[in-house]
Formats: C-alpha cells, sequence, structure tokens
C-alpha cells in the first residue's frame, strides 16, 4: 500500500480531473487501508476497490492492445481486479498476460500512465461500485498471436489514430493523448 501511495503522490495528471482522481484515490486508500477487511485491494469491498490496468503499444506507439469486453460490452485497454494484491505494476501485468496470451512485456516507464475512477454498473448480485483504476503503460510485440480470454468477445491491436471510433471516452482519449506526447 505505501508503494502505491507513494506513486500517486508522485504522479502528476495531466489535467485536473486526473488530479483531482488522484487526491480521491489517495483518500480511498487511506479510508480502506490494509489491514482492515475488507480493505481498498478487495473486491468484496463493494463500495469500490482499487484495479489495475495495462496500456500495451508497439514500440513505435502506433497501435494500441484493446479488449472487447464481455460483461461491460466496450472496447478497453486490458486489466482487472487485485484481489488482495497491493502490487498493482504486477497486477496489470498478470492481467495483461492473462487477457492477451503474451508473455513478453516491457514496462515503458516504472511511474504510474494514468489514474482514473469509473462507476461499474450494477451486475446480477453485486451493486454498482467504483473502480480506482492505475494505470501503467507496457509495451509488447504486435506481430506474436494473440489469446483472447473468457473475459473478452475479442481481442486487438488498434491503431492509435483510430481508437476513438471504438472507444471515445474521456478517460480512453486522456490515455492516447498522453502516449502520442511522451
Amino acid at each position: 500500500m505505501n508503494t502505491l501511495l507513494t506513486l500517486l503522490k508522485n504522479h502528476k495528471g495531466y489535467y485536473a480531473t486526473e488530479q483531482q482522481m488522484v487526491l480521491d484515490t489517495i483518500a480511498f486508500m487511506l479510508k480502506h487501508p490494509v489491514g482492515q477487511q475488507p480493505n481498498c485491494f478487495e473486491r468484496a469491498l463493494h463500495v469500490g476497490h482499487i484495479t489495475a490496468s495495462a496500456w500495451i503499444t508497439d514500440a513505435a506507439v502506433e497501435q494500441a492492445l484493446f479488449t472487447h469486453h464481455k460483461k461491460i460490452g466496450k472496447w478497453l485497454q486490458l486489466g482487472g481486479h487485485c484481489d488482495g494484491n497491493p502490487d498493482v505494476v504486477e497486477v496489470a501485468l498478470t492481467e495483461a498476460k492473462e487477457e492477451s496470451g503474451l508473455s513478453d512485456f516491457q514496462l515503458k516507464q516504472p511511474a504510474i500512465f494514468d489514474v482514473d475512477i469509473h462507476l461499474i454498473p450494477a451486475h446480477k448480485d453485486i451493486p454498482a461500485h467504483h473502480h480506482y483504476d492505475i494505470r501503467f503503460w507496457f509495451i509488447a510485440d504486435s506481430t506474436l498471436p494473440l489469446q483472447i480470454s473468457h473475459e473478452s468477445k475479442d481481442l486487438k491491436w488498434l491503431p492509435i489514430d483510430e481508437i476513438e471510433q471504438y472507444n471515445n471516452e474521456a478517460s480512453v482519449m486522456r490515455m492516447v493523448e498522453k502516449c502520442k506526447t511522451q
């Protein structure tokens, strides 16, 4: 938890909205610390929980890997629940491997790439809740074969300049803009 708090405190959001989400995530973590049950890293905390995502591009930053999420029905970056693991980089990498079938990723930068808080709608017996999503940038080889996981309808490399046609939400477009400037 202390590692994530340090990463969050050092993260400078590109936009005022992202910087506010960083502050809100820190406050959420302090309100639901490790040692408290359930804590901020566990999905059993029904008001919300920390999640980790992998923004994956090819080395030339011409394409990004997206999954068409089965439950949510949207094209998204890969990622998922921490399930109690406070090492969000490890969680993002594990999710990237599980959801893509790829095994070789390079962390582009050790710092957080993006932070987003978004509402997940109620689904069956799970109430609506917030994901406090911590995102890291990874590089992978776009020529290797992909393997669609049970959580996805589809998986593919999207040209950076065409991502808006698949998902034009502010948090996704913010990551597109960031990767074009770094």
